[in-house]
């Protein structure tokens, strides 16, 4: 019986010219540092895990972008608001991505998914006074300017891509009937908090219990290497925080501790980014199954296409 080809994952490479005299840039140097020594090709491997991880956060990082560049430079009497501006340019940069193929329409299916229950969230906590939007819009719903979706859509693209352009496979995953709930639990608890005794410290726990043994491989170069998934969350929601401190430091939302001037986002934050990661991270498995990683992986330099194969 013959075998099926295995399925390519997609790649903006091969759909995008401009990226095809990088891939073949990165072939050259690739094979220039595996021949210069352990060494070398451990510092190359490193570059390329910082590019990687840069195209990754390529729509968070242009919103970020957006935020400091128009807390700088947007004049305050243009007759489109700051906030409005920021709604159009957010969905031209989505607009784009789809149409040059360095997202999926999957991806972006979830994408858009996330957006809907980031917008909700934002709606119940700025009613509830847990932070608010201090400048005037017409795209709005209630005090939620439209572009805040896109803010939350920002982590699902992340973690979209990141998953395609490090190709993840996972040992010891769970599966999908028990992420599930755990998902649900915890994007309810943004909510009942408010009403009843918080829950977080029993959906810490309970994480923990499904996730602890969970080992996810990334590959960088031609080899797969490995980390605990929880250490991966915790790495994200880090840089997730410190993305909010950008966000609240250009004003364009604000904590009532920070109305009288800005100050530090709470460290205490980072608990609430790290569960909002595992609800991320659930949605984007809707799209992109977890694949076991094998047995046995292939040595070092055994495929020859692994050297400079497109980071995209």
């Amino acid at each position: 019986m013959e075998k099926s080809e295995p399925r390519r994952r997609s790649s903006a490479a091969r759909n995008w010219p401009f990226l095809a005299g990088f891939v073949a840039a990165e072939r050259r140097l690739g094979e220039r540092a595996q021949a210069g020594g352990r060494l070398t090709a451990f510092a190359y491997e490193f570059l390329r895990f910082g590019v990687k991880q840069g195209w990754a956060c390529l729509f968070a990082g242009l919103i970020c972008a957006l935020l400091i560049g128009t807390y700088l430079f947007y004049p305050p009497d243009a007759a489109l608001t700051r906030y409005d501006f920021l709604t159009l340019a957010a969905l031209a940069i989505q607009v784009a991505l789809l149409a040059l193929g360095m997202e999926t329409w999957e991806e972006a299916k979830v994408i858009a998914l996330y957006h809907l229950v980031g917008t909700a969230m934002e709606l119940f906590k700025t009613a509830a006074g847990s932070w608010i939007y201090p400048e005037a819009s017409v795209l709005r719903i209630a005090g939620v300017p439209l572009f805040t979706g896109f803010m939350y859509a920002s982590v699902g693209s992340y973690i979209a891509r990141v998953w395609r352009l490090f190709d993840f496979r996972f040992t010891r995953h769970p599966p999908l009937v028990t992420t599930l709930p755990l998902a649900g639990a915890i994007y309810l608890n943004f909510f009942s908090h408010h009403f009843m005794p918080d829950l977080r410290l029993v959906l810490f726990a309970a994480t923990a219990l499904l996730f602890g043994r969970t080992v996810v491989h990334f590959k960088v170069w031609h080899v797969h290497r490995s980390m605990p998934l929880l250490v991966g969350f915790g790495l994200v929601s880090l840089f997730i925080w410190l993305a909010e401190n950008i966000g609240t430091g250009a004003r364009v939302w604000i904590y009532p501790s920070q109305a009288a001037g800005w100050s530090p986002v709470s460290a205490a934050k980072l608990g609430s980014w790290f569960l909002l990661m595992i609800v991320s991270y659930v949605l984007v498995t809707l799209v992109n199954r977890p694949e076991p990683m094998p047995e046995a992986a292939p040595a070092p330099g055994s495929d020859p296409r692994a050297v400079g194969e497109p980071i995209s």
